[in-house]
């Protein structure tokens, strides 16, 4: 994985002497070092200057870049962040076609396949991706990012050009961009946050390449659109073929994950998800390569002795993963945080993410991610599976779509309470929700003759694939990418994804279970009592310091009345709610982000909009 930017600008002459515009580009750059610790590079000619951070995975000396290849004179460049996950099959039809490869890296293989197959390159790709490729031919660059949006890719059309780059801090230390912040993007922050709409930058002009698109720019404007949309189809295997298709998919994409030069390990949690993978994982290297697999969990200081059971979380991992490492014969690493810690980071993951966040659930990741890169680059996760076969408990609810809001928004009068009368007249926070969810359900694909439950199942899980999955994908590479470490997920394979997607709910929960038709694909992998353990979310802290921590941090902020918070959110209402613990068990955004949360997103906001300088055009 790596971090890539990019300025094009007719106006400019990047070959003469610009200082100024290589001052620029190495500060792009060096702000997503993080992203790529192992090397850098720059390109540039006229109009267009690339540059690029690496994190070594494969091929340490073939796959430098910016790769540039010339074909009869003329040359292609590409910068790419990312991992192929079809690179052997590729590399062969190539060569069939007459290339030739250099090297083993990815790299090149994506670039000759875009020199091979223009744009539509993209549609033959099986990986996590956002790439570049600029034709100085035809004086014009080609952007994409992967199915899933697993990788990260941020632009903004400039007067005389466009900038692209990874994560939105290098964008925003070009000086032809500004922090300011519109309506549509303190709606986005004050509502649906730390969700955002597909596409949707926050700072003004400023947006993300959505999922599965891709996009050409030359000196006639820019164009965008689709390479790859999940279609509708009628479901004809049977529970038995289902069952096999499931894991054939499965255990070839997880498989395919575990390609590296560098050391590879597993999160484990205990859970169906993790413990697949690391069955397959562990099995695929002992028999390749004759070695044990290193597995790494999680958890906080005082679980053991502050952890209640409740609907969400009916049990800790500890005894689980125990078992499973056992079973699998891993060599587990257990990672404990400290509570404290995740009150004195807040800053790091703010930093990481550059946007409010998930709290504790974002920094716990980047502390485990941290421990993890002193021993590894690569890790395998089970994360979305949850997405993919329903496994959340907005799908079992009795009318998951009641109020025209999106499932995981939570107790909304909370949030709605704390804003300012002026803020909450501009936002028209109802309104704002209604929109984006009617845009939402609008953009779900249907079969017209399917019954209704399944109708709306396929629209459930449309959303969250696309509006809820996304968060998750943010949050997993954000903090991962921040320690540089690569974190890959299977489940975001887009064969798996479409296959699940056109399941009809029934047999999704196939003989009466919650993602019972994974749960039969995984027979035999797993013992019995892994595959039937009910979900349990991604651990939190119950440490009564947390909430301390987090109330402190909200009352030191309501000590200073001219902070910029209280530009938009209600200082009284806000004290009100830090006097009232009963609300701590109340969830606002998804399962685990409740008034502790809320307190760590909001004295995140007020240190975002100090420390970015960010001018809101309300």
């Amino acid at each position: 994985m790596c971090g890539i930017a990019g300025w094009i600008d007719w106006s400019l002459d990047f070959t003469g002497e610009n200082r100024e515009s290589r001052r620029i580009m190495a500060r792009m750059a060096a702000v997503q070092a993080h992203r790529g610790p192992d090397a850098e590079g720059e390109w540039f000619t006229k109009h267009a200057y690339l540059v690029h951070r690496r994190l070594i995975v494969i091929d340490p000396a073939g796959g430098r870049q910016p790769m540039v290849k010339t074909v009869e004179g003329r040359p292609y460049t590409l910068v790419y962040n990312g991992e192929l996950y079809n690179t052997q099959a590729l590399r062969a039809s190539l060569q069939a076609r007459g290339h030739r490869f250099h090297g083993h890296s990815d790299t090149e293989v994506l670039l000759t396949a875009y020199l091979e197959w223009g744009p539509a390159a993209v549609t033959r790709l099986n990986g996590i991706f956002a790439f570049a490729v600029w034709d100085e031919q035809r004086q014009e660059l080609f952007l994409a990012r992967d199915r899933m949006g697993v990788k990260p890719l941020f632009y903004t059309v400039l007067k005389n050009g466009l900038l692209f780059a990874s994560e939105l801090k290098a964008l925003l230390v070009h000086p032809l961009v500004q922090p300011e912040v519109k309506i549509d993007g303190l709606a986005e922050l004050l509502l649906l946050g730390p969700g955002r709409t597909p596409g949707h930058g926050i700072f003004a002009g400023v947006h993300e390449l959505k999922p599965g698109y891709a996009l050409t720019y030359n000196r006639g404007g820019l164009k965008m659109g689709p390479y790859w949309t999940i279609n509708p189809a009628p479901h004809r295997d049977d529970p038995e073929t289902t069952v096999h298709k499931v894991r054939a998919l499965f255990d070839d994409t997880v498989r395919r994950q575990l390609i590296s030069d560098v050391p590879i390990c597993t999160l484990l949690s205990g859970g169906l998800d993790s413990s697949a993978i690391t069955a397959i994982a562990a099995r695929e290297l002992l028999r390749s390569q004759g070695r044990t697999l290193h597995t790494y969990s999680v958890d906080f200081a005082g679980n053991d002795r502050f952890f209640r059971s409740n609907s969400f979380q009916p049990d800790l991992d500890t005894h689980w993963i125990r078992y499973v490492s056992s079973y699998l014969k891993t060599r587990h690493h257990y990672v404990t945080i400290d509570p404290a810690a995740l009150i004195q980071g807040i800053d790091q993951a703010l930093s990481a993410r550059d946007l409010p966040g998930m709290a504790d659930i974002d920094l716990s990741l980047l502390l485990f991610c941290r421990e993890i890169k002193k021993d590894f680059t690569v890790a395998v996760s089970g994360e979305c599976a949850d997405e993919i076969f329903g496994g959340y408990p907005w799908y079992y609810e009795e009318d998951p779509f009641a109020g025209e809001i999106f499932p995981w928004l939570r107790h909304l009068e909370l949030r709605l309470a704390l804003l300012t009368p002026d803020i909450k007249a501009k936002l028209q926070p109802e309104t704002y929700l209604r929109e984006r969810f009617r845009e939402a359900m609008a953009e779900a694909p249907l079969l017209p003759d399917e019954p209704l439950i399944d109708q709306r199942m396929r629209q459930l899980f449309y959303l969250n694939l696309t509006r809820w999955m996304p968060t998750l994908l943010d949050r997993k590479d954000r903090m991962s990418m921040y320690t540089g470490l690569e974190i890959r997920v299977p489940f975001c394979d887009h064969r798996l994804v479409e296959y699940v997607y056109n399941i009809p709910w029934a047999l999704k929960n196939y003989k009466g279970q919650r993602k019972g038709i994974l749960r039969a694909a995984l027979k035999g992998l797993l013992p019995a009592e892994v595959c039937n353990r009910p979900k349990n979310p991604y651990p939190k802290t119950f440490h009564p310091e947390y909430f301390k921590g987090s109330r402190q941090l909200i009352l030191d902020l309501l000590a200073r009345p001219n902070a910029p918070l209280f530009y938009l959110v209600h200082r009284p209402a806000l004290l009100e709610l830090a006097s009232r613990p009963e609300e701590l068990s109340k969830p606002w955004f998804g399962q685990l982000m409740g008034l502790p949360q809320l307190f760590i997103y909001l004295v995140q906001l007020n240190l975002w909009l100090e420390k970015y300088h960010v001018k809101l055009c309300i």
